[in-house]
């Protein structure tokens, strides 16, 4: 570890004080400049000087997505608008952008927990660092850039798209990492694979992939077709962005929040009950350092575990598990739960099928119908001109049904397509398209 090992390894006591400490003055400080924490905690019956251990955290509200709504966009600011520097916000496609602020303060942090997690993964000063999230409002492109320059390393802001230039930069720059979303890394690599080029021979040792839930056989694909590490990366823009948490390029098994700026919390999504470590529910943060747009326990929505092991790279810091899906992207198929990243890890899992795939949900009479469309590779579409008279194809698809029940407990519909039909994504991956309640609804 090269950088901050003071944090990354303090004992758990010694980083449990600094945590209290940082709690307190958080709390208190949303208590007195945000009025819907003051409304909040005075409803809970609670108040700052209440909080005198970590335990007492559990006292106190949740925050939830639809409070940002419904204070947009500047009213859960803790600070004077003339300390904001910097405003981030979600895309809005559900009504308007959830808005977060930055003072300069909060971007030096951010841009160090992203160094941190940046070496965690494997990087160090002096690499060229492929930039493929996209810039804006959203985080992911800005989070990334901050931090790389805060390690030392060179930036190149590339952005999302162009994908036939993205390839000129990796073949004429030289990066040894690169960061995006797995779906559309994946969509670089089928081109370069079109273009006559092997993704194996570039210059790339690591990958930090996140702002989609993504499953080990996607893992699998990315390292194989690339020949590099590939970890997983955290963030949500209402605690700060990217760099929450990582996985450590030594172990890859969970990821590493940066303990000293959040506080991780697991609990019941039913029931608002916390849960043990090592059991399985929603995903809450406190941010412990945040200035102009603090959240105290923010209901993420993302089902995960939390892990106090000390990790084998030597990391005393809290893991969670990788992202499993999200509370309102989980599928209820016949009474069975079931998550995108579970159908993935099946589909996946067959060389016969590209990396590609989406869930279709529409309404026959009071039933749902689900139908999984996946894509065929083109070594397996060689000598198939009708893909509903092939045998080999009418084999594949009885296979893949039949570990999809074993897997999922339910039986779905499946569509194989042609290679390169389905709809490629430059952000984020469009897995679900549900057409029950308005035409194309996606997720």
């Amino acid at each position: 570890m090269i950088f901050n090992p003071e944090m990354e390894t303090m004992a758990r006591g010694e980083m449990q004080k600094l945590q209290l400490q940082r709690l307190q003055e958080v709390v208190r400080r949303c208590y007195e400049n945000v009025p819907f924490h003051r409304q909040n905690f005075d409803r809970a019956g609670v108040r700052p000087e209440d909080v005198r251990s970590l335990e007492d955290l559990q006292r106190l509200p949740f925050m939830k997505k639809s409070d940002l709504r419904e204070n947009y966009p500047f009213k859960l600011f803790a600070v004077d608008m003339k300390e904001v520097v910097r405003i981030h916000g979600s895309s809005g496609t559900k009504g308007k952008p959830t808005v977060v602020g930055y003072t300069k303060k909060d971007i030096e942090n951010w841009a160090e927990v992203v160094a941190r997690a940046i070496c965690c993964a494997g990087g160090r000063p002096g690499d060229i660092f492929h930039n493929a999230y996209g810039y804006g409002l959203f985080t992911g492109g800005l989070g990334l850039h901050y931090g790389i320059e805060y390690l030392g390393a060179t930036a190149v802001p590339v952005s999302g798209g162009n994908t036939p230039r993205q390839i000129t930069l990796i073949q004429d720059f030289q990066p040894r990492g690169i960061a995006g979303t797995p779906s559309y890394i994946l969509n670089i690599v089928e081109e370069m694979e079109r273009m006559g080029l092997n993704p194996r021979e570039t210059s790339l040792e690591y990958g930090i992939f996140g702002a989609e839930p993504w499953s080990e056989e996607m893992r699998a694909q990315l390292e194989d077709k690339m020949g590099i590490k590939a970890v997983d990366i955290y963030g949500l823009s209402e605690v700060i962005g990217p760099g929450v948490s990582i996985e450590c390029h030594e172990a890859q098994d969970g990821l590493h929040i940066a303990v000293d700026h959040f506080l991780a919390e697991i609990i019941d999504p039913a029931t608002g009950e916390a849960l043990p470590y090592g059991q399985e529910g929603e995903l809450v943060f406190t941010s412990l350092t945040k200035e102009a747009f603090p959240v105290i326990r923010y209901r993420t929505g993302d089902i995960a575990s939390l892990n106090p092991e000390t990790c084998k790279c030597g990391r005393t810091t809290i893991r969670m598990s990788r992202i499993k899906g999200r509370v309102d992207d989980m599928l209820i198929i016949r009474g069975v739960n079931v998550f995108p990243t579970e159908i993935e890890s099946v589909l996946l899992s067959f060389k016969q099928l590209a990396p590609h795939y989406q869930v279709v949900i529409d309404r026959d009479g009071a039933l749902d119908r689900f139908e999984v469309h996946c894509e065929l590779t083109n070594e397996f579409m060689r000598g198939i001109d009708d893909l509903d008279n092939s045998e080999s194809v009418v084999n594949l698809l009885k296979e893949i049904g039949h570990m999809m029940k074993n897997a999922l407990g339910v039986s779905v519909q499946l569509k194989l397509n042609k290679p390169n039909t389905l709809p490629r994504s430059e952000g984020k991956a469009v897995r679900i398209v549900d057409y029950r309640n308005k035409a194309g609804a996606v997720k």
